[in-house]
């Protein structure tokens, strides 16, 4: 059906009419009992079909999909206008109700006088219709925002049955979907105005290194969209593919092999590599110790404990019989995985300030590559609830200004470009800035922030 249904007047309509099928039968056929007649029983066929359609239609495609945008963005914006159009409609149909117990409307008093089982039906059938076009945007929206976590999407299901508090719930989930519905807009809008200048076609292939306690698995990306998106605007993207809890020289060395293989690929000359967290240790690392500066153009480390996280330095008050006990079960753990030399123990430690301190002597900064940095910073402790205990700990140190790992000053490396703040409540953790979440955050686009800092490299020659 092509039958808009978006329309103020149209959806007007369809709240005063759609929870009242059975009044329908009764006004067009049943109340001149002609329902029993070959014409009342064609009639009856017509209405109830053409009911169904718009019933169908209204919990199958509320609403047009909008040019460019996803199938998830259609369900998700569907979901608003479901929620919107059950709230109205109970409110419109109570105002029906009123209006005949006043005597106001005596076409429907009529019909409660003459029918009264029908009448009742009629009222049952209504609430059901649109409790259940309610339960469908709920569902839709709980299914498809991404800027829900799993904490939220877990209070608002267990609390949405509640009388009153599901009000302030449902309008909560319409604001979120709009959030992202308008956010998804302007990103595809953003798209489609580069759509053919491919922004983040770099000179030199992207290499995208990931932090400790990872690996760059096939189904699980540790960058989330980031490199779709990537790769969309022209990039050419490749991994590290070193080991989650290898030593700083382990994984300097694996990501040496892939680079060497990046290059044959492509038949370049040299790399630009985007590090995140401890794989921007392995990547200087690998530039300066193993003798790579010929073949990486820049490195843009993405908080990179340069100096060292406090963390581990509570962490090391640990008995050592329990760190190592610890360690050798992630060792065991990650081994199974693809880890081939897992050390659990040593590439934690090599992340305590005394630690980094050393290695930044016998590191230092080869001239041929260009290092640039950034940090970012959490507002508060319940900002992202998988790092509030670590920023905690952090924030008691005396270290407040973090992104629940990694502070603002030991991320500074090189040609620091800033730190994504955001001046919402959440700000911006230490997950947040490889999108591990899959979450879209009010104030704060990691995809265009990716897109930005690739497009920058790109204009820089690299």
């Amino acid at each position: 059906m092509n039958f808009r249904i978006t329309g103020r007047i149209t959806r007007f309509f369809l709240m005063l009419l759609l929870p009242q099928p059975l009044f329908l039968w009764w006004l067009c056929i049943g109340r001149r009992n002609a329902g029993s007649s070959l014409t009342g029983i064609l009639m009856t066929g017509g209405i109830f079909l053409l009911y169904l359609c718009f019933l169908l239609r209204l919990h199958v495609l509320p609403v047009r999909s909008h040019g460019g945008c996803t199938m998830r963005i259609t369900i998700l914006d569907g979901g608003q206008y479901l929620i919107s159009f059950g709230i109205w409609g109970f409110f419109i149909q109570g105002i029906l109700y009123l209006l005949m117990l006043t005597g106001h409307l005596p076409i429907l008093t009529e019909f409660y006088r003459t029918s009264p089982v029908l009448f009742t039906a009629n009222l049952i059938v209504g609430i059901l219709i649109l409790f259940f076009l309610l339960l469908n945007g709920q569902v839709r929206i709980l299914f498809t925002c991404y800027r829900l976590g799993i904490v939220k999407r877990l209070f608002v299901t267990l609390n949405l049955w509640f009388p009153i508090v599901n009000l302030f719930l449902m309008k909560y989930l319409c604001d979120k979907a709009k959030e992202e519905c308008d956010n998804e807009r302007c990103r595809f809008t953003a798209r489609a105005a580069r759509a053919e200048s491919s922004v983040c076609a770099t000179r030199y292939p992207l290499v995208m290194v990931h932090g400790i306690g990872f690996r760059d698995l096939r189904y699980f990306n540790y960058w989330g969209r980031i490199p779709k998106e990537l790769v969309r605007n022209g990039a050419t993207v490749y991994y590290g593919h070193q080991q989650a809890w290898g030593t700083i020289e382990d994984n300097a060395e694996s990501i040496r092999q892939k680079i060497l293989q990046v290059l044959e690929e492509n038949h370049c000359e040299k790399v630009n590599i985007i590090a995140h967290s401890k794989g921007g240790l392995d990547s200087r690392y690998l530039i300066t110790r193993l003798h790579m500066e010929q073949q990486v153009a820049s490195l843009t480390t993405v908080s990179t404990p340069h100096r060292g996280s406090e963390l581990i330095d509570v962490l090391n008050r640990l008995p050592d019989g329990i760190y190592r006990l610890i360690s050798s079960w992630f060792d065991r753990t990650f081994s199974k995985i693809g880890d081939c030399r897992p050390d659990c123990y040593h590439a934690s430690k090599q992340l305590a300030p005394a630690y980094c301190a050393h290695f930044n002597e016998i590191t230092p900064d080869c001239p041929e590559v260009y290092y640039q940095s950034y940090a970012s910073v959490m507002q508060h402790t319940w900002s992202d609830s998988l790092l509030s205990i670590p920023n905690l700990i952090m924030d008691v140190t005396g270290n407040p200004s973090n992104d629940g790992l990694v502070t603002e000053e030991s991320a500074k490396w090189g040609v620091f470009q800033g730190t994504f703040r955001n001046k919402y409540r959440r700000g911006i953790s230490h997950g947040d800035m490889i999108d591990l979440k899959r979450e879209d955050y009010k104030g704060f686009d990691i995809l265009e922030t990716y897109v930005d800092i690739v497009k920058k490299l790109k204009d820089m020659g690299f």
